[in-house]
């Protein structure tokens, strides 16, 4: 979409809303080549009061829980000693905006006056953008079903006149100014870009520029809300949907070794057919419909593959949806009893399978969340495929293919045991974790969480992996070698449901623990996602 059509569309839903302007004027020079708009906070000036915030959601209509300015609170010094210090912070109209890059539907335009702009209408709510944000500036308004975001009132701007928030700041702590980005960056970002507690500015090189105390150690001030650890949104589709679909890939990788042994005469691994495949595919399609669940606007799911080529959440889309066809394919291959068919949908199931798991562990891998933002989450979304392997091996265990159960159940105790090395390197992880480790303020309160909030789930899903995943398994070998079908099937089918379960669970943990990056101080900072969760 252009800028002009970007603006009108602003305009019109300003008309269909009721907003008004003001008529405070602001004196501002035109754009030059390589520059553009952004704000200046003067910390020493602002008092805390939110007018601001106000403000902001008078103008935009904005109900009290959706704030696209928030002002957080710090404090430095000891009793009777102590200082407030303030951050008045909404988009930071980045040069290389997180939120512009992630989006599946291209939701974001970057304006010629270097205004962020989000087209509402295009937007399907599914809220990756809330996640890629450092500053977890972009909000999702459940009543409208769709994230929303400051665009520094971009039509008073058009008209010479100042953003809401400038207009009704009484100390004058925040203005706007013209900046040329390439001089911004080389220059001036790590040294005026920054203040206590924000993050890296690298992710995104935002623009707003603070003006902070000069007599105030900055190193020592914390943020007024630290004593305070919530859980993050548990996100359940997204736990049943990736769970699913990863143990459904690993059936599909344990059916393609199976199919690729026999082809080259190593061995005769009997008892894969169609009701086979219909199982490892019925995950996927069981799971991929739950991530609509997750979506303020499902039925534009569609809609999600269209920045392919940029957002990772779009490629899983894409990517999962080409192997659930080619899936189903394949079970019409074998119903058929076409061996060409079941090449070609082999080799298109098993590229776009694990290429998508990837890309789904991509997703996460993200700046703003340091816990997830690690190998291990590609290692853990990975491991899961012995879920998958552990369901192929129970079925032919059922039809009493009792020496291919064997050979895929090999396979299945391997990745298990591989799974059950990634948590514990987890758990060593935060056992050790020092002051020297980046982001070790939002690494440490996800310590925090997973060792007191959730060290019962923790500890539950650490043994029924080792029991489900790894134990059982192994024992039912000895009844698969005596060729007892019936009690090896019975312990497979209980090892199964209790590996999911485990799975399931390490996900929940997965999105609860995570602990952002973001305001500071931020009491108020609306409904960003999860901040509304109770559940521990």
């Amino acid at each position: 979409m252009s800028e002009i059509s970007a603006v009108e569309s602003f305009i019109n839903y300003k008309a269909d809303t009721g907003m008004q302007c003001g008529n405070y004027n602001i004196d501002i020079p035109p754009l030059k080549e390589g520059q553009q708009y952004r704000f200046h906070f003067d910390a020493t000036a602002c008092v805390g009061c939110r007018c601001c915030e106000v403000a902001c959601n008078e103008q935009n209509n904005n109900s009290a829980d959706v704030k696209w300015r928030r002002v957080g609170e710090m404090e430095v010094g000891e009793y009777p000693n102590m200082m407030l210090l303030f951050n008045s912070m909404s988009c930071n109209h980045c040069v290389d905006p997180a939120c512009l890059n992630g989006c599946p539907t291209s939701s974001y335009i970057k304006l010629e006056n270097g205004i962020v702009f989000h087209e509402d209408k295009t937007c399907i709510g599914c809220q990756y953008c809330t996640w890629n944000c450092p500053y977890e500036v972009p909000v999702f308004n459940k009543d409208r079903g769709i994230v929303t975001k400051c665009h520094m009132c971009v039509d008073k701007l058009e008209n010479g006149e100042a953003p809401a928030c400038v207009q009704a700041c009484p100390a004058g702590a925040i203005e706007i100014e013209v900046v040329n980005k390439d001089e911004w960056i080389k220059n001036d970002l790590k040294k005026e870009g920054v203040a206590p507690h924000l993050p890296d500015v690298e992710i995104t090189k935002p623009t707003t520029r603070y003006t902070l105390p000069k007599d105030v150690d900055l190193s020592k001030v914390k943020p007024a809300d630290s004593h305070i650890i919530k859980p993050a949104h548990p996100e359940f589709p997204l736990v049943f949907m990736t769970v699913l679909t990863q143990a459904s890939v690993g059936g599909f990788v344990a059916l393609f070794l199976g199919a690729l042994i026999k082809l080259f005469g190593f061995s005769k691994l009997a008892g894969v057919n169609s009701s086979v495949v219909f199982f490892v595919v019925l995950l996927a399609l069981i799971g991929l419909p739950l991530s609509a669940l997750h979506l303020g606007r499902p039925k534009l799911a569609y809609t999600a593959i269209k920045n392919w080529k940029n957002s990772w959440l779009s490629k899983e889309a894409l990517l999962l949806g080409i192997y659930a066809l080619s899936g189903i394919g394949l079970w019409f291959g074998y119903i058929e009893k076409s061996s060409f068919l079941k090449f070609i949908f082999y080799l298109i199931g098993l590229g776009s399978g694990i290429l998508g798991i990837y890309s789904q562990a991509m997703i996460y891998r993200i700046g703003a969340r340091p816990s997830w933002d690690r190998d291990s989450t590609n290692k853990r979304f990975f491991a899961t495929f012995y879920l998958g392997f552990m369901l192929v091996a129970t079925i032919l265990s059922m039809q009493g293919a009792l020496n291919s159960a064997m050979v895929v159940l090999a396979f299945t105790l391997l990745i298990a045991a591989f799974q059950v090395l990634v948590i514990f390197e987890e758990k060593s992880f935060y056992k050790y974790l020092n002051e020297n480790e980046k982001n070790y303020y939002q690494l440490s309160r996800t310590k925090h969480l997973l060792e007191n909030n959730f060290a019962t789930h923790l500890k539950v899903r650490f043994y029924s992996l080792i029991i489900f995943g790894v134990a059982m398994p192994l024992f039912s070998t000895l009844f698969l070698a005596n060729g007892n079908s019936a009690i090896a099937s019975f312990l497979l089918i209980v090892s199964f449901f209790g590996a999911l379960f485990s799975e399931l669970l390490g996900r929940y943990l997965f999105y609860v623990s995570v602990v952002p990056l973001g305001l500071a101080g931020g009491f108020f900072v609306g409904n960003q996602r999860g901040r509304d969760y109770k559940g521990a």
